[in-house]
């Protein structure tokens, strides 16, 4: 899979795909229908298919206090997008510039001259250009004039409703970890590279793989049964803490996981964090004894579900 970082990196080599639009967030089940229905008319068409994302995200720009949180920081959406049948990767920094275009010459100068789009695929509600100009009706119409093709992305649905990011916050926000995973056809994950910390966990005896999340917002929070990938002997069982430490006052937020049954040294690995069952929401404790009494219970109910 190519990444293509921003307009200005498109070569003329580029012209001549079918794409999609979108933000892509979390790669899940719909996004995978999409991803597919793209790759059937690209093999029909001899064609590169071509992915459409945008960072920031554009609500991110737009109203960044309001933006929901992200399932996917920008790696690992590409992670995502490159298990599947992607060629390519347009991420088009949504700036001040960007969002002044209009949608006429986002057609004109961005599909057409520059990618030479042959056949597109966006949702119904898709909206783009200055103050939103653009809707799947003007795409249509364009296409007509400028040689290609329009049409819908096919729903997925999952009991009874669109299978969407937004559903997807929901159940992890209300810890329903199976059908999250169930929306988006694998764990919830997160990932990153394990750092240095405090080393609190270790004082307490258990020591922790921490990880920063590079998020403003994360989609859960709390403790959690996980499994870590990314090392030798993935995947490795552990109890996840995804949430700021208030019992010593912290405020940035952290991915720590103690792993059940591993003591290594990790120190700088990119791993991934598979998010399995939720425990409970993060507390704060009166010290830090009452604070390692209930990891212990936390990692005894972990290695029951894991029948250690």
């Amino acid at each position: 899979m190519e990444l293509i970082r921003g307009l200005h990196n498109i070569r003329p080599d580029h012209r001549g795909c079918v794409a999609t639009i979108g933000n892509f967030d979390g790669v899940h089940l719909g996004h995978q229908a999409v991803i597919g229905q793209l790759a059937q008319k690209a093999g029909e068409m001899n064609l590169p298919s071509l992915v459409i994302i945008f960072e920031p995200q554009p609500n991110e720009f737009f109203a960044p206090a309001k933006a929901p949180a992200r399932l996917n920081r920008l790696r690992e959406k590409l992670l995502g997008l490159r298990r599947f049948a992607v060629d390519r990767v347009l991420c088009i920094h949504f700036d001040h510039a960007f969002a002044q275009m209009s949608a006429k010459a986002f057609i004109e100068d961005v599909l057409v001259r520059k990618l030479g789009v042959q056949f597109l695929v966006v949702g119904d509600d898709f909206r783009f250009g200055h103050h939103r100009t653009g809707d799947y009706t003007m795409l249509q119409e364009a296409g007509k004039t400028l040689g290609f093709h329009v049409t819908h992305m096919h729903t997925f649905d999952i009991d009874g409703a669109r299978v969407s990011s937004t559903r997807i916050r929901a159940a992890l926000a209300g810890g329903e970890m199976k059908f999250a995973e169930k929306l988006l056809g694998r764990p919830y994950r997160m990932s990153g590279r394990v750092a240095h910390g405090n080393k609190l966990g270790r004082q307490l005896g258990f020591p922790t793989a921490n990880i920063f999340v590079h998020r403003h917002v994360t989609a859960v929070q709390g403790i959690f049964v996980v499994e870590m990938f990314g090392l030798d002997d993935e995947p490795l069982p552990g109890v996840a803490n995804v949430g700021t430490r208030p019992t010593i006052d912290g405020t940035r937020c952290l991915l720590e996981v103690f792993l059940l049954e591993f003591n290594g040294d990790i120190y700088g690995r990119n791993v991934h964090v598979d998010f399995l069952n939720k425990l409970r929401d993060e507390e704060k404790y009166d010290s830090l004894e009452k604070l390692r009494d209930q990891i212990a219970i936390d990692v005894a109910t972990a290695r029951g579900h894991f029948g250690l």
